[in-house]
């Protein structure tokens, strides 16, 4: 196991790093609160899933699985709003944001071709230190971007499941293969019995 084990840890840590660095560097960029503190937990817990793999500590790695679950089930939940699923509105709730600010996503204004033009006077409605654009002439909608990256990391989520899976399957393999060899098996270690040189003597009492 240990050649395959250091690639995948090699591959997963590289492929791994670089999305979720790229998404949060984007999101601190647009100010969205609620994806960043999810990308820095995840982020920790994928150094901890990999440090379970390399120190063959299977907690840690069914820790990580478990959180992967929930890592999908966030990514979804960030598709459907930005799809506007059910009563999800991106435009209205700033649930990314904590409510906090107006902002939106970095690619709304920065997307690719997109033209980006000042508003005035601005609306009544409107903080004042807000700006009030229009954006138009993009080739892509930053919502469907933002969706490509939810899921993207669905896909590597499922891979580092299936990964987490197959690490803990070959570390409890090895353990029953250590048991059954010889070490401390079911029927227990006996040491080595000291035998005693002494030789008993009759004893004679007289009367």
């Amino acid at each position: 196991m240990g050649i395959i084990r250091y690639l995948l840890i090699y591959c997963a840590t590289n492929i791994f790093s670089v999305c979720v660095l790229e998404r949060q560097i984007f999101d601190f960029l647009g100010y969205q609160w609620a994806p960043i503190l999810a990308n820095f937990v995840h982020i920790i817990i994928v150094i901890l899933g990999l440090f379970g793999t390399i120190q063959y500590r299977p907690r840690y790695i069914k820790g990580y699985a478990v959180w992967l679950v929930l890592w999908v089930t966030w990514n979804v939940f960030v598709i459907c709003f930005y799809l506007e699923a059910g009563d999800l509105s991106k435009d209205t709730y700033l649930i990314l944001t904590f409510n906090i600010s107006m902002h939106r996503s970095w690619w709304m204004e920065n997307g690719p071709g997109c033209t980006v033009t000042s508003v005035t006077p601005a609306p009544d409605w409107a903080p004042e230190d807000h700006r009030y654009i229009t954006v138009s002439g993009c080739f892509l909608e930053y919502q469907y971007i933002e969706v490509a990256h939810s899921s993207l990391q669905i896909v590597l989520a499922l891979a580092g499941f299936i990964y987490a899976c197959y690490v803990v399957k070959c570390i409890t393999e090895e353990e029953d293969s250590f048991d059954f060899i010889g070490g401390f098996d079911s029927y227990g270690y006996q040491g080595p019995q000291k035998t005693s040189h002494l030789q008993l003597q009759p004893m004679y009492m007289s009367k």
